[in-house]
């Protein structure tokens, strides 16, 4: 199959990156010459303690004590970095504090307005100055239910200047999914706001801050925050406006706390197909190195440049989007509907800003290509740099479709990687063209390949993807999980020692890569993942529905999400019982849980074991599995099965 190019790095665009200025200093300070990309990245995985003992030695992250060695083991699970070291990734987040320039932009559906760097400070100091109050000190975990405002960053720098834990969802999540996340980690305090919008609607959450705070028993104390213009009608809550008016009487300035290189500095959220979401917990050093080499290297983020990407606070992309602070680059936020009034809202906040990265979804950009908008006739777009996406497979299509009517000289960042890391395992380089429908490289330090159901590695085939070699923003450990016994499962099971992802990805001889998407039960919507617990456990309590089974996948380039349910004797599926089931998977977990089709079918099919069969069903609606090749002998009720498999077309077509 031939390879359709569509951009290519300059000769100057090369020379002017910061890859360029990593690799010669690399040539002269350690004597390593490389001919190309590829080359870089062997080098990077071959001699993996090298090589991050390089990024910490290059980025001058400041820390206190010593190490021996980079890394304990390279074999996983439990690996130990940089043992040792004490150090704060929040201090780092100020490193490049300018008070000549803006520190953050936000904007949301009828305003915006620029952070400078003192009322930054000043937010950091008063929040910290709250927390200090209340007891919270390092090891703690706060929670926060925030939509994305520049609050939230004032919040978490404050509490990782503890050494405390953060761990945050967004407003749009529904009661008991919040509930249900910092249930496991015993947060002592909460930091919520009143409220959000989206859409041209202003959302009151109080209700919800209410419902939290008494049901998570392990929190305290509660600072709200006014972001909207609502009657306050909550007790027991420490206002924001109060604790800034303290600050500025109070002048102590922003003291960090070092901690060891593994101490948590997070907990993120991405669910299995069965049981609780995984709380995903992430270290201060591990982020740290990772997201200096990602958004520097990979993405050539400058100073000063300003830096977008579109994603609420419960999504990784969140926590990504402030790292750039990193490098002194300028972060922009935005709260509220990237389609509200249309489509083209964040396209005018490029020449508003001026911004030069633009990261968004890629149902996003596909939706764009739908509605056939010609944007490079409505924007200029002179600032704009590059186009980052991730959060689902790119189609082909639409990387030719940015190429004729964004920008065609523009640098597309197709990217890929996930909650479990924080950050993307493969994605941008600098120094390679961008091809039709590819992903351009594997990331610096990232020992990726394809791999059989052997454990054997594939050349330009489609296979699991693996990675071999320890990163060190892997998980330190699910927080409450007791042995590791989960966090080892999620990984390490199908191949010993070898992380496994679940994605299917077809890697060319040149590097480039396609990702094909989930190869397991799990949901993933837009970027976030759903564990099919958590709705299965939602329609157990709706009226008229005795089963139900969900897969996601992509149709069309389309992210579909079906839903099929088994109906109680009589029940109908009609307009009204749709209606309920979309409202109460909205309500209770989120907007992006709720089904793209409901369907219906006389029975599920369970596994010997009582699980249900996800994945054969995935496989065999994709035709990625012939009906042939399944073990009738496995299948508790294989007479379920056996009706997929004779409708399954008309069951494609309602998907």
């Amino acid at each position: 199959m031939s390879l359709i190019k569509l951009w290519e790095p300059a000769w100057y665009f090369i020379q002017n990156s910061n890859l360029k200025n990593f690799e010669n200093w690399l040539k002269e300070s350690k004597s390593l010459h490389f001919e190309d990309y590829n080359a870089i990245w062997r080098w990077s995985i071959t001699n993996v303690d090298v090589f991050w003992t390089c990024i910490l030695e290059y980025y001058d992250v400041q820390y206190s004590g010593s190490y021996s060695q980079p890394l304990s083991t390279e074999k996983m699970p439990g690996v130990k970095w940089f043992e040792g070291i004490e150090l704060s990734y929040g201090q780092h987040l100020l490193r490049h504090k300018n008070d000549n320039r803006e520190a953050l932009v936000f904007i949301n559906e009828t305003s915006k307005k620029t952070i400078s760097w003192a009322t930054l400070q000043n937010e950091i100091r008063a929040c910290q100055r709250y927390l200090k109050s209340i007891g919270v000190k390092k090891g703690d975990v706060v929670a926060a239910y925030l939509p994305n405002i520049p609050e939230a960053i004032s919040c978490f720098i404050a509490v990782n200047s503890l050494g405390a834990v953060w761990t945050c969802c967004s407003p749009d999540f529904g009661e008991s999914t919040v509930i249900e996340r910092f249930s496991q980690c015993t947060p002592v305090a909460l930091i919520a706001g009143n409220g959000y919008q989206y859409g041209g609607k202003i959302f009151d959450r109080q209700s919800s801050v209410s419902k939290i705070q008494s049901s998570v028993s392990s929190i305290k104390d509660t600072l709200l925050i006014s972001y909207q213009n609502f009657d306050l009608n909550l007790e027991n809550v420490t206002h924001w406006d109060e604790i800034l008016k303290k600050s500025r009487l109070s002048r102590v300035p922003i003291r960090f706390t070092s901690v060891p290189f593994d101490h948590p500095i997070w907990i993120l959220y991405s669910s299995g197909t069965t049981g609780k979401p995984k709380a995903i917990t992430h270290s201060h050093g591990g982020v740290l190195l990772e997201h200096l080499k990602y958004t520097h290297l990979q993405n050539d983020i400058k100073a000063e440049e300003y830096f977008f990407w579109y994603s609420t606070t419960g999504w990784m992309m969140w926590n990504f989007l402030q790292s750039t602070l990193l490098v002194g680059a300028i972060p922009v936020l935005y709260d509220g509907s990237p389609a509200y009034p249309d489509l083209t809202i964040l396209w005018k906040m490029i020449d508003k800003i001026g911004i030069h990265h633009f990261g968004t979804s890629a149902p996003f950009l596909t939706a764009c290509m739908k509605e056939d908008i010609p944007i490079n006739k409505l924007f200029s777009l002179h600032s704009l740099r590059s186009i980052e996406s991730t959060g689902a497979p790119l189609p082909p299509e639409v990387f030719e479709w940015i190429y004729e009517k964004i920008k065609d000289d523009v640098w597309l960042c197709s990217m890929s990687g996930g909650t479990d890391v924080c950050t993307a395992f493969v994605g941008s380089s600098p120094y390679l063209p961008v091809y039709k429908g590819y992903i351009q490289s594997r990331a610096l330090g990232c020992a990726l390949f394809a791999y059989d159901e052997n454990g054997e590695r594939l050349n330009a085939s489609l296979g699991e993807m693996v990675i071999e070699k320890p990163m060190p923003s892997m998980p330190i450990y699910f927080w409450n999980d007791e042995g590791n016994k989960r966090y080892k499962s999620s990984y390490f099971e199908e191949y010993p020692g070898k992380w496994r992802h679940g994605d299917w990805i077809n890697i060319q001889s040149n590097g480039a890569l396609t990702i094909h998407g989930r190869s397991d039960a799990t949901l993933n919507r837009n970027g976030i993942r759903i564990g099919t617990a958590e709705i299965y456990s939602v329609m157990d309590d709706i009226k008229g529905v005795k089963d139900s089974l969900i897969i996601n996948f992509e149709k069309n380039d389309v992210d579909v999400m079906p839903l099929f349910i088994v109906l109680e004797g009589s029940v109908k599926l009609d307009v009204n019982l749709k209606k309920i089931i979309k409202n109460t998977l909205r309500i209770q977990c989120s907007p992006r849980h709720i089904p793209t089709s409901i369907i219906t079918l006389p029975d599920i099919p369970y596994t010997l074991s009582g699980k249900k069969m996800e994945v054969p069903v995935k496989k065999l609606i994709m035709k990625m599995t012939k009906p042939s090749e399944l073990n009738r002998d496995s299948i508790k009720n294989p007479e379920a099965m056996d009706f997929i498999i004779e409708n399954i077309d008309l069951i494609l077509s309602k998907c």
